[in-house]
């Protein structure tokens, strides 16, 4: 077999390609999962059950012991499926022991890319891994990085901390990036059927990486380096994020103009091309699409480039917010209470629709200025989420709500629509209802107890 990489001819597989490849071909290969959160997890749980020995390393003790225990702490992922990988098939195992990794051929990444307070990308904990898969790195295995980061962070920051071992890249140990593609709440595109892109360093890496994880995605999507998968990865976000960003602007001007934004967004989406609807709302949440932008911008400044478009986007998200709350305080300046006063219910704290989610939630955010601006009587609505913390403050979710509890405040608003929720109760029986997610548009009762975000009035 013959292939070329970067015009030189290789004539012969090196030994530790070989050997790796028969591991994964024959499904004798140890899968190692660094992170047991939304991406490691699922992840883990597809290759047990693929029937590959699937070792998962977490710093977290206690999500340790719920694993080791068979009990699942992820929503999207089955319990009973999980506790049987665990207890029956042995095939699933969880441990704080970072030395275990030298046990494992293939070794997934998957920890936390957060930013800093001055909204620069803080890659700590993918550095943190690394040294501590650098620790027991040996011939033979494959790293493949999943957290989403900038163009270059698998060249620049990974390989010279695997390279530090003295082992070389391509021939003794290999190195990709794969992003992750999750998307909490969705139970129609998951783990396994959702395709997936893959960049190594180079081919061998590349082709390896590949095959690991055909075993348990339908669908791999090759690219020419790890900086093209790094960066389809943002492409990904930003594309949601500036599109989003478009329709929350529009949603503040057609509240000017005296103009429905839903009504408008649906009729633009009866055109059969050239149309992708997108929906206002108070905020965006999640791990991906706020922080991505900045992620970019923060790169893009290093040769010089500002990227103005996709940081005025991001603004824009992160302004709306503070939209919800000039809504609310408009809506007690109506009433015969003053604002310190006055008594706020939030109906949804997760930061989307069904899901335990509260990273960088914009019902939060929106509770966090409430609180700035000295309104102390601040309940909320979750049924997935028990509890938060709003500046200092312990705010325990309502069990249930009844007709009085929802009278008595003075403006109760949906901030997250969740199924669970009985919109015509809620509006039969509230005072005011301020509706971020349009989640009143098929209210049987009166709507002039509801004031719904961009709809003009």
């Amino acid at each position: 077999m013959t292939t070329r990489r970067r015009g030189r001819p290789r004539t012969n597989l090196a030994k530790s390609e070989v050997g790796l490849k028969t591991r994964i071909e024959d499904r004798s290969a140890i899968i190692g999962v660094v992170g047991l959160g939304y991406v490691g997890l699922p992840l883990a749980v597809e290759f047990a059950e693929a029937g590959l020995q699937t070792i998962g390393v977490d710093i977290s003790e206690e999500k340790v012991r719920s694993l080791s225990a068979g009990k699942n702490y992820i929503q999207d992922l089955d319990n009973t499926r999980v506790r049987e990988l665990v207890r029956s098939k042995k095939t699933l195992s969880a441990t704080t022991d970072w030395s275990r990794l030298a046990e494992c051929d293939v070794i997934y990444i998957c920890v936390p890319t957060p930013f800093t307070p001055n909204k620069d990308p803080d890659i700590s904990h993918i550095e943190d891994a690394t040294k501590r898969v650098a620790a027991t790195l040996r011939k033979g295995q494959l790293v493949i990085l999943k957290s989403t980061t900038f163009p270059g962070t698998t060249e620049k920051y990974v390989k010279p901390i695997l390279d530090g071992t003295g082992l070389i890249c391509g021939k003794e140990y290999f190195l990709a990036f794969s992003p992750e593609r999750i998307d909490p709440g969705n139970q129609v595109w998951t783990t396994k059927n959702t395709p997936v892109v893959v960049g190594g360093v180079t081919k061998a890496c590349l082709d390896l990486a590949v095959a690991v994880n055909g075993i348990v995605i339908a669908n791999v999507v090759p690219v020419s380096t790890p900086a093209v998968a790094e960066m389809e990865k943002l492409l990904e976000n930003i594309f949601r994020s500036v599109n989003i960003a478009l329709v929350n602007e529009l949603a503040q001007l057609c509240d000017r103009i005296g103009v429905n934004i839903w009504e408008v967004v649906q009729a633009a989406s009866t055109k059969p091309f050239g149309f992708m609807p997108f929906y206002p709302g108070p905020g965006i949440g999640g791990h991906c699409i706020l922080i991505d932008p900045y992620y970019l911008s923060w790169m893009a400044r290093e040769v010089d480039f500002v990227t103005n478009f996709i940081t005025l986007a991001a603004e824009v998200n992160e302004s709306m917010p503070f939209y919800v709350r000039s809504m609310i305080e408009r809506e007690i300046a109506k009433q015969p209470v003053r604002l310190k006063d006055a008594r706020i219910l939030l109906l949804g704290m997760a930061f989307k629709k069904d899901v335990d989610d509260l990273r960088h939630s914009p019902a939060l955010k929106v509770a966090e200025l409430m609180v700035d601006d000295g309104i102390e009587n601040i309940s909320y609505y979750d049924p997935y989420i028990p509890h938060v913390d709003v500046r200092g403050r312990r705010l325990e979710s309502r069990k249930s709500l009844t007709p009085g509890f929802i009278a008595r405040h003075h403006v109760v608003v949906i901030t997250t629509d969740h199924s669970a929720f009985d919109i015509d109760f809620i509006c039969k029986h509230a005072r005011v209802v301020i509706d971020t997610r349009n989640a009143t548009r098929n209210v049987k009762n009166t709507r002039k107890n509801i004031v719904l975000l961009g709809e003009g009035k």
